[in-house]
């Protein structure tokens, strides 16, 4: 059973419900009813937070799983210069030109190459897990 009630509202607020209310194709007594229902009801709040709160949390995991990756990125790169600088002594003064210029080649084809990469290929991780798994399946 619905109740009568008669309420002033400013004119702008009045035009913007008759508008929403058209828009929407529903009488402007429903507008109001729903928009009153939804403040007056307590569960609404409730529900807003634990879907608020499962998005944190979703995101907190992402957060996790990035920071992850980054520090396996930054030890596999520290490895990698480590081991470089390691294996390959510098080069004598008379060869740097030759090699500056053979270095600027080789990184525009890795450019190239990565740009291939990110486009289409699989990913790195989606490699090594392939790896692993090959690893773990031999006897």
């Amino acid at each position: 059973m619905n109740v009568k009630r008669t309420f002033r509202l400013p004119a702008q607020l009045a035009d913007d419900l008759a508008r929403h209310a058209r828009r929407r194709g529903v009488t402007q007594g429903l507008v109001l009813e729903t928009a009153l229902q939804s403040i007056l009801t307590p569960d609404d709040t409730e529900r807003i937070e634990a879907a608020f709160s499962r998005r944190m949390d979703k995101l907190a995991r992402q957060l996790d799983k990035l920071d992850y990756h980054v520090e396996v990125t930054n030890e596999a790169l520290a490895l990698f210069v480590r081991f470089w600088l390691t294996a390959n002594p510098p080069l004598p003064d008379a060869a740097l030109a030759a090699a500056k210029a053979k270095g600027n080649e080789r990184y525009e084809g890795f450019v190239e190459v990565l740009a291939r990469k990110l486009e289409a290929g699989p990913r790195l991780a989606d490699d090594l897990r392939r790896d692993v798994e090959g690893w773990t399946a031999e006897p």
